[in-house]
């Protein structure tokens, strides 16, 4: 069952978002500077997407190397809101998946993740800070289409299970994102219900403010978080019945 963790103030606040060039990324930059937050590190692949703002200091960041992982906690001493909001996605059938991009979608959307959780540890704990994992509705079921990245996903929901007690501990609040569907370039010409990125990234933001543990930010997760307390089997019936 979903929990309430710690309240937490936007104003006033210097988050450190992933993925922060486009998509949910780019909608989380401009929804915290609007609700206050003083700066926000904009990490990135390609930094030069991440648009320009006295408040903004664009960093590099590729999750598989570890060196720019270093390099950003290093620099973002002053976080007190991390979100892992980066991803990679393949489409292909379970057995069909091209192994390449299974071992990249773990090492981004897993292992990546993990060494950002490590990295910014000692960082949130000095601040008594937030950590938010952007995770998917697919982290509790997958669909066949995506295997790959409901496998890795629901690794990442494993892991931010896992370390939720001993983070709690060192007076860090963890909240899951359980988002569906997305109006971004990962889903484009796919045929699901989509959310706009702004409205997602401000009901993330609600979440944050409102304590809660689990986040559904948008009317497809809210509908099937609801479903997944009650009834598992059902939820994961519903979920592949959406991605046949």
């Amino acid at each position: 069952m979903s929990g309430r963790v710690a309240d937490m103030e936007i104003t006033g606040s210097t988050a450190t978002v992933t993925g922060a060039s486009r998509g949910l990324g780019a909608a989380l930059v401009d929804a915290l500077l609007e609700r206050g937050a003083v700066r926000v590190y904009a990490a990135a692949r390609d930094p030069h997407g991440v648009r320009n703002d006295e408040r903004i200091t664009p960093v590099t960041l590729d999750l598989t190397d570890q060196d720019t992982i270093a390099h950003l906690a290093a620099i973002a001493t002053d976080t007190d809101l991390l979100i892992n909001n980066a991803g990679t996605a393949a489409f292909a059938p379970a057995l069909d998946a091209d192994p390449d991009g299974l071992a990249r979608e773990f090492a981004v959307n897993f292992t990546g993740l993990y060494d950002m959780i490590r990295a910014f540890t000692p960082v949130l704990g000095h601040n008594k800070g937030t950590l938010v994992n952007v995770l998917t509705l697919l982290a509790y079921a997958p669909v066949p289409a995506m295997a790959g990245y409901s496998a890795s996903k629901a690794a990442a929901h494993s892991l931010t299970v896992a370390l939720r007690t001993e983070l709690t501990r060192a007076g860090i609040t963890v909240h899951g994102v359980y988002p569906g569907g997305i109006d971004t370039d990962m889903l484009a010409g796919v045929d699901v219900p989509k959310a706009s990125p702004r409205a997602v990234a401000d009901a993330i933001l609600d979440g944050i403010v409102a304590g809660k543990e689990d986040i559904y930010p948008d009317p497809t997760s809210a509908h099937m978080g609801e479903l997944w307390n009650r009834d598992p089997r059902a939820f994961t019936a519903a979920l592949a019945a959406m991605g046949s």
